[in-house]
């Protein structure tokens, strides 16, 4: 278990301190309570007095009532004297009647002299007995009284004895607080602790929470105690989890801070329960964003690429800047108090895991999951690679926006459906279509339209000319792409640079133009008048073309989504490219019958639609990257003496894949069995290794 700071012996005592304060301030209330009450009982007594003295007084007196028309305001005689009586005047009997009686003396000044010792005997007798009542109401107060006061002297002399000298200095820094002797600041100030050490603390618990002040020490003392380091010699049965390694370009925020309170929870409940409980921290290379951070480093402290410095002094400055200044994710996780096993942490570019990505490839590969194939591919033009699904997010266009591109000095135009026409072959008229790319046209290869369009019936099977490179377009039928009802109804086919094209060259066995480099220029195949422009400057350059050959046709605002790179902000470009994959309908398969028999229950049920829509149109998984900071392929390419061409790649039954050279070689010897070898080749490619590494789980 993890030890807690002490402290506690100084709150018990605070706390009872503060509970003799409490019963101390009832003790007095209920004293001012009793003296109000004691004073409004003498008060109302007297009051009674008065009434019943008078009453007896009235009693001998001749009194007449005038009632009717000699009401109180009429009455003026000089010898009256009036009263009046109601329920609501003090000390009054409820038998005194509520109305308004008009008392008058009849009788002189001798008569009332006469009554006088009558009434005297009638008020003596009446003060004695209420002075006796008094008194017995005085003694009673004055017991209660007795019994307060002696309550008070004992909690006095119980706060005496606290006050006494004591060997403790706890009781003395108590008593020195309570006698509101000076305080010395430094009294409340952690004394510096050693790395490593148990805690030191301060004299007196610090009146306000500074959790860096409180938290400072623990954890290393912790970890250097071993409390969290699993014994490989335990009888205990074991616990693992992973921690998810974070990037090692990653600060922490939210979501690694929710991961690592619910593991933390797990794992100590499990350690408390009796388990040889393991967490192992880990870190990823995070490829492409460490390639990004370095680069930008080299550019603005050397003014340098990675193609200057070339890929082996590249990789050594990658490695330098990680041990300077990666892993500051994982400090900060020591900062939550993540109770890891850092005996064991892992990187996923040391000497283990790199191996372990190797066997990964090589299993796959032979199990026939992995293979090398040309396909179109998620490129960032910015790094310079092929990107996965998952790193590709999209942003709604509603209508024609200007936006920042990387590279660019000026923002680019999206949101827009640009219309142009094609002229047929013979000079029979011309065809118009719509496209959101309109740069992308130096690749077409056909037009598309539905088959039960009664606009193109008479297109069918014609032909279109490319108006910059004289290229003909082949006009097809193809019920699957085409919506009669967006655009014109026609579409340009470009299959080189677009998933659905993609798709309609494979039906239609058509053409695959690449027209971009790497960087996002354009290449030879775009034609020399366009040749090394950026894309998007081709895009404006395009429509100017079009403009001038009286081909233009206007253009509207179009909803749409783009694709943006989520690691350099870069628009995603679909290009055709050479990569590596991993087969994912068998693995996708297995993943939609799990939910359908209920061997896998997603939790709100709704969410079974997203399952079901995600694995349903699974693609294959692009695992390559064109990346220096990384794990190489282990393939190596295979040339002999009878190859028509000597391109590095050009035949993808020539690759070999090993766990080493030597290992490769001997394949390629049994692959091409009798043939004269040219060389054994190794290509700059590698492998996102996470990716590679939840496949080889599975």
């Amino acid at each position: 278990m993890v030890p807690l700071s002490s402290g506690f012996g100084g709150l018990k005592g605070r706390w009872k301190l503060h509970r003799q304060s409490l019963e101390k301030g009832r003790e007095e209330q209920h004293a001012r309570r009793e003296k109000k009450g004691r004073e409004m009982r003498e008060t109302r007594v007297s009051s009674r007095e008065v009434v019943v003295r008078l009453s007896s007084l009235l009693s001998h007196t001749p009194l007449t009532v005038l009632e009717g028309p000699q009401g109180i305001g009429r009455h003026r005689a000089r010898d009256s004297v009036l009263f009046l009586f109601g329920s609501e005047t003090p000390g009054l009997s409820p038998r005194v009647p509520r109305e308004t009686m008009l008392l008058q003396r009849r009788s002189g000044i001798s008569q009332e002299a006469s009554l006088q010792g009558e009434n005297n005997e009638t008020f003596d007798g009446m003060k004695a007995e209420d002075l006796e009542r008094k008194k017995k109401k005085e003694e009673k107060a004055k017991e209660k009284e007795l019994k307060k006061q002696k309550a008070k002297q004992k909690a006095e002399a119980a706060a005496q004895t606290l006050k006494e000298p004591s060997n403790s200095k706890k009781a003395e820094r108590k008593s020195a607080k309570r006698d509101n002797v000076q305080e010395n600041a430094e009294d409340f100030i952690d004394p510096a602790t050693p790395p490593g050490e148990k805690k030191k603390l301060s004299r007196q618990m610090a009146k306000q929470y500074n959790p860096s002040a409180v938290e400072a020490a623990w954890y290393a003392w912790w970890e250097k105690s071993g409390f969290f380091t699993a014994d490989t010699g335990s009888d205990k049965p074991p616990f693992v989890i992973v921690l998810p390694p974070p990037n090692v370009t990653g600060a922490l925020h939210i979501g690694h801070g929710l991961t690592a309170a619910i593991e933390d929870t797990i794992i100590r409940w499990r350690r408390m329960s009796g388990y040889n409980a393991l967490w192992v921290p880990g870190m990823d290379h995070a490829g492409i964003a460490t390639q990004v951070v370095v680069e930008k480093k080299l550019m603005r402290e050397r003014n340098l690429s990675r193609h200057d410095v070339g890929r082996e002094n590249f990789v050594a400055e990658v490695w330098k800047w990680k041990e300077e200044y990666g892993g500051t994710i994982l400090k900060q996780e020591r900062r939550l108090g993540a109770t890891l096993d850092w005996t064991r942490e892992c990187f996923t570019m040391d000497e283990k895991r790199s191996r372990a990505v190797t066997e990964a490839f090589v299993r796959l590969y032979k199990e026939g999951l992995i293979y090398r194939d040309i396909r179109l591919v998620n490129w960032d033009c910015v790094l310079r690679t092929a990107i996965s699904d998952i790193e590709v997010d999209s942003i709604e266009i509603k209508e024609r926006t200007m936006l920042k591109v990387p590279g660019y000095k000026e923002r680019v135009e999206f949101g827009v459906l640009t219309e142009f026409a094609y002229p047929l072959e013979g000079g029979l008229g011309e065809i118009i279509v719509a496209t959101t790319r309109v740069e992308t046209m130096l690749g077409d290869t056909a037009i598309a339209v539905h088959p039960q369009d009664k606009r193109y019936p008479h297109f069918h099977g014609k032909f279109a000319v490319h108006p910059f490179n004289g290229r003909k377009l082949p006009i097809i039928c193809d019920e699957i792409l085409v919506d009669p009802s967006f655009g014109t109804g026609a579409v340009k086919i470009t299959p080189a640079h677009d998933p659905n094209d993609f798709d309609v060259g494979k039906r239609h066995n058509l053409g695959f133009i690449n027209i971009f480099t790497d960087d996002g220029k354009i290449n030879s195949n775009g034609g020399s008048e366009f040749e090394g422009m950026l894309r998007f400057e081709a895009r404006v350059a395009v429509v100017e073309a079009l403009k001038r050959k009286g081909l233009y046709r206007g253009f509207k605002n179009n909803e749409m989504r783009l694709a943006i790179c989520s690691r350099s902000n870069d628009v995603v470009e679909p290009m055709i490219k050479p990569q590596w994959f991993i087969s994912c309908s068998e693995m996708a398969k297995q993943a939609l019958d799990a939910v359908q028999e209920g061997k896998v229950i997603i939790t709100p049920k709704q969410f079974e639609a997203e399952w079901f829509r995600w694995m349903g149109n699974i693609r294959d998984w692009c695992i390559s990257r064109q990346l220096w900071w990384g794990h190489r392929i282990p393939a190596w390419y295979v040339t002999v003496g009878d190859d028509a061409s000597d391109g590095f790649g050009v035949y993808n039954n020539h690759w070999v894949v090993g766990r080493d050279e030597a290992e490769a070689l001997e394949m390629a010897k049994g692959l091409f069995l009798g043939k004269i070898f040219k060389s054994l080749k190794t290509r700059m490619c590698w492998i996102h290794s996470f990716h590679l590494a939840s496949f080889l789980s599975l």
